[in-house]
C-alpha cells in the first residue's frame, strides 16, 4: 500500500492580509481577480497551499500524516519569519487520502461486481470495478491485476482497513486467484489431455509445411 496524496484543511482562527503575504512571501501567486486563494509552495515537503483571507487553508500534496505536521509547521514559521503574527495554534483535519494499492492476487471483476454490494463494473466504459465500502467510508476502484486505487479515507488507518476488508471480503466471496494458479490449471489441463501418435512425416512432406 502507497499514500499518493493527502488532502486537509487547515483553520487558523484569524485573518490574514494576503496582499501582505503575496508582496512578502517568495513562491507565492495572488491573482484574486481569478481565484480568491493565495497559493503557496514549499519545497521541503512539496507540498502546496491554498491561503485565504479567513485563515483558513488547503494543504495537498503530502504523503504521510507526519509529512503534513511538518508542511503546516514550516508554513507557520514562513509566516512568523516574515513578520506575519500567528495568534493561534493550527487545527488540522484530513479531509481526503488517495491511496494506491496491490492485493498481489486476480480479481475476477465481472463475478466480484454480482457479488460485492454497493458495487459498479462497466468494462465498455472504464476497466475497474467502483466498489463503495461502508465500513470505512471509502471508494475502492479494482482492476483484474488486483492493483486499486482508495479514495475518500479520512486515515491512514483507514486505508489499511479498507484494504484488508477488500481483500478478505473477495476472498470470502471466491473472487480472487493467484496468478500462477492460471497457469498451474493451463499445465494441468495440457498433461490431462491423452498423448496423440504421431507418425513421422517422410522427408518429402516436410517440404509441403
Amino acid at each position: 500500500m502507497k499514500i499518493e496524496n493527502i488532502v486537509a484543511t487547515v483553520s487558523l482562527d484569524q485573518t490574514l492580509d494576503l496582499d501582505y503575504i503575496d508582496k512578502t512571501l517568495p513562491n507565492v501567486e495572488y491573482n484574486p481577480d481569478q481565484f480568491p486563494g493565495l497559493i503557496l509552495r514549499l519545497d521541503q515537503p512539496r507540498v502546496t497551499a491554498l491561503v485565504f483571507k479567513s485563515g483558513k487553508m488547503v494543504v495537498t500534496g503530502v504523503k504521510s500524516t507526519a509529512e503534513l505536521i511538518k508542511a503546516v509547521k514550516k508554513i507557520i514559521k514562513t509566516f512568523i519569519k516574515y513578520g506575519i503574527q500567528i495568534t493561534g495554534k493550527p487545527r488540522i483535519q484530513i479531509q481526503n487520502i488517495v491511496a494506491s494499492a496491490s492485493l498481489g492476487v486476480e480479481v475476477a471483476l465481472e463475478k466480484a461486481a454480482f457479488l460485492l454490494p454497493n458495487s459498479m463494473y462497466e468494462p465498455e466504459q472504464f476497466p475497474g470495478l467502483i466498489h463503495r465500502m461502508t465500513n470505512p467510508h471509502v471508494v475502492l476502484l479494482i482492476f483484474s491485476s488486483g492493483k486499486m486505487v482508495i479514495t475518500g479515507a479520512k486515515s491512514e488507518e483507514e486505508v489499511y482497513q479498507a484494504v484488508r476488508n477488500i481483500y478478505l471480503e473477495l476472498k470470502r466471496l471466491e473472487c480472487i486467484r493467484k496468478p500462477e494458479e492460471e497457469e498451474k490449471i493451463i499445465e494441468s489441463e495440457v498433461e490431462a489431455v491423452p498423448s496423440t501418435r504421431r507418425r513421422k512425416r517422410p522427408a518429402y512432406e516436410s517440404f509441403y509445411f
